[in-house]
């Protein structure tokens, strides 16, 4: 039985491997994404950050999968960044992602963000597509300032209006 928490310290080290090994399994590239990003190394000190969290899907003791929010440099305050949204292979088509993003989008609207913004790349075709299924709509320019110049897919959604 899949349970999302919030990610824990103990977490770090196999997170970072399975974000790597997703951008590996599709090509994606490694410079100027969160591959080589250094916070990836120590994403719990990451969102420790006020107004951030990060979920981790978890079947007996085993990580599927990570998704957070996290208040980007240069966003309006009413609105969070979608990150870190990543499955392993075997944990794809089996509804924890669309979970994980279901309790992660209600999380952001107790924290009191009405909107949800990300960045994403075309090697992640499926999740984009599960993206718009969400209600997220493709942007022309990207938004704030994340720091991650490859990504050119940038999607906004609003959450509830003001």
């Amino acid at each position: 039985m899949v349970t999302i928490r919030k990610a824990e310290k103990k977490d770090n080290a196999v997170l970072a491997s399975l974000i790597r090994a997703v951008f590996d399994e599709h090509n994606a590239p490694h410079e100027g994404t969160v591959y080589s990003d250094p916070a990836t190394d120590n994403l719990y000190r990451l969102f420790s950050v006020k107004g951030s969290l990060l979920l981790v899907a978890e079947d007996e003791g085993e990580i599927l999968g990570c998704c957070g929010i996290y208040p980007t440099p240069g966003l309006e305050k009413s609105c969070a960044e979608l990150v870190k949204f990543y499955l392993k292979t075997d944990a794809r088509g089996k509804g924890t992602g669309r979970e994980l993003m279901e309790k992660v989008m209600a999380s952001a609207v107790a924290m009191g963000y009405s909107e949800l913004y990300l960045e994403s790349l075309p090697q992640f075709s499926r999740a984009v597509s599960m993206y718009e299924k969400l209600g997220f709509r493709t942007l022309n320019h990207p938004m704030g300032n994340s720091g991650h110049r490859t990504c050119h897919i940038w999607m906004h959604k609003v959450l509830r209006e003001e």
